[in-house]
């Protein structure tokens, strides 16, 4: 990828809402050249869509996010990418990663109650007969997500003491 495809692609990973003249004056392009970028990341497959960061614990109703380690045995005909096809096509699951480590991969779910994510893990995702183990963890607070800090806006002003 060459540089100045890059500085866009850069850019809009900052703020996808910046439009072709935003980026353009950043850049010193032409909002026609960063079109053309545009259009090329986007038709390579790099730009896969465009999203907001939520802050899900801001809203009155609220939605519970976990975070589900799950570990696969695979045979001859089954692989990683025919697990992945299977378990990606659920709405529930956010984001959906293969890992190294302890376990096989990595999924981010989302719905209305922790009893909902309970009953999407115990009854869509263990029953598959490749799973072996589901750990889920449930997200408590988040502080950070896709490069965003989420604070309350205020700071601490207490004085720090030591006796």
């Amino acid at each position: 990828m060459d540089d100045e495809r890059r500085r866009v692609l850069d850019l809009l990973c900052e703020d996808a809402r910046y439009t072709a003249e935003d980026v353009a004056r950043q850049l010193d392009l032409t909002p026609e050249a960063v079109e053309a970028h545009v259009e090329a990341l986007e038709n390579a497959g790099v730009v896969r869509g465009y999203t907001a960061v939520v802050d899900w614990a801001a809203l009155d109703d609220g939605i519970v996010e976990a975070k589900v380690e799950l570990n696969v045995e695979l045979d001859r005909e089954t692989g990683y990418e025919d697990i992945s096809r299977r378990i990606a096509k659920f709405p529930e699951v956010t984001a959906f990663q293969l890992v190294s480590g302890d376990y096989d991969f990595a999924l981010e779910v989302r719905a209305d109650t922790m009893n909902e994510v309970s009953r999407f893990v115990s009854e869509e995702i263990a029953p598959i007969p490749e799973v072996t183990q589901t750990v889920t963890h449930y997200v408590m607070e988040t502080y950070k997500a896709d490069g965003i800090e989420f604070d309350d806006g205020e700071s601490d002003d207490r004085l720090s003491y030591s006796p």
